[in-house]
């Protein structure tokens, strides 16, 4: 799937006509609600390339019109007051006022934002709430630009956030799946067919972790033995998902790029993959920038027991934390309400 990046701004690609502007429906009690999934970025090998959203946890949008012009955030829930209201400024906002923008819609919108998931986690939470709030926004407009033309919007709203449109959260919170971003310029996603019975667990340790100050701990060159053996990698994590290859998939979930510098920032990161590999998971590693460690399943008895192995690690080095066991989630964000 290709994607032009300024599709959503051209001529006929999506953009209401201007008499279906004019017929928008101006009722302020129309309430719509979006469900937008976790994700995890990186997936060991595939640093900014790779990314798979799982089936909860994840944040809720409610979206109506407003009589005010502009997108106005009404009320965060759960997140402790430490987002904030300025729509220009949270996520859940940029990505609504691209949308009206590229839409050509004057009609102001309201917002509330349900934080399920964790700020600073690793966890895909600012583009959960970016995604969210699109497609709450694109029900409520009546549905002007296709699932996958949302992209753009919440890309630049991940700019705002941690100060590049990656792909890599958004478009699998987006649109469900495994997805390999393989170019940036043009967009260009594609879609990994993977086994039905891989199963995530997430475990979050209570330390939060800012995207920008992870990306800063990276090298900015790579050596050419080292570029040849994480191409190796990525490449054998598609081979290995298309073929259904328990153990390829596992051999292949090793980084050489992010993961050596980003595990200093997190407690008992040896100890956790070790862990993790032992009570039976085909592999572990940082999801996203972390500080949250994920494993991958192939079944549900053994799943449980991979969480809490990684979860007394953590509770060795003195972090409580919190688990998360789901299936990788086919379809994404979705539309949960309408009243």
């Amino acid at each position: 799937m290709k994607i032009d990046m300024n599709s959503a701004e051209g001529e006929n690609n999506g953009v209401l006509p201007a008499t279906s502007r004019e017929q928008l429906p101006t009722d302020n009690q129309l309430l719509i609600s979006a469900f937008a999934p976790a994700t995890v970025a990186n997936v060991v090998c595939g640093f900014d390339v790779f990314g798979f959203a799982v089936e909860n946890p994840g944040d809720v949008v409610h979206a109506r019109w407003s009589d005010k012009p502009g997108v106005t955030i009404t009320n965060i829930e759960k997140d402790g007051g430490l987002l904030p209201r300025d729509s220009e400024k949270n996520t859940a906002g940029v990505a609504a006022i691209q949308l009206l923008k590229a839409a050509g819609i004057q009609q102001g919108v309201e917002i509330e934002l349900v934080k399920n998931l964790p700020l600073g986690s690793g966890m895909g939470s600012s583009a959960s709430s970016a995604v969210a709030s699109v497609v709450a926004v694109n029900q409520l407009a009546g549905n002007p630009f296709q699932k996958k033309e949302l992209l753009p919007f919440v890309m630049e709203a991940e700019r705002i956030a941690c100060g590049s449109a990656h792909a890599d959260n958004v478009a699998p919170s987006l649109l469900g799946g495994f997805i390999l971003v393989r170019s940036y310029h043009p967009l260009d996603i594609v879609t990994i067919p993977f086994p039905e019975y891989l199963i995530c667990v997430l475990v979050h340790p209570h330390i939060e972790l800012k995207t920008k100050d992870a990306r800063q701990l990276l090298k900015p060159t790579l050596l050419l033995r080292d570029a040849v053996q994480q191409w190796g990698n990525t490449a054998g994590m598609v081979a290995g998902l298309m073929k259904q290859d328990d153990e390829l998939i596992a051999r292949s979930m090793v980084d050489l790029v992010a993961e050596p510098a980003r595990s200093m920032l997190i407690p008992g990161y040896d100890e956790v993959k070790r862990a993790a590999k032992e009570a039976g998971s085909l592999g572990c590693g940082i999801s996203g920038s972390g500080p949250t460690m994920f494993a991958l399943c192939t079944k549900a008895s053994v799943s449980d027991h991979v969480g809490k192995a990684m979860m007394q690690v953590f509770e060795k080095a003195g972090l409580n934390s919190e688990m998360y066991i789901s299936k990788l989630n086919h379809e994404g964000a979705r539309v949960i309400g309408s009243w």
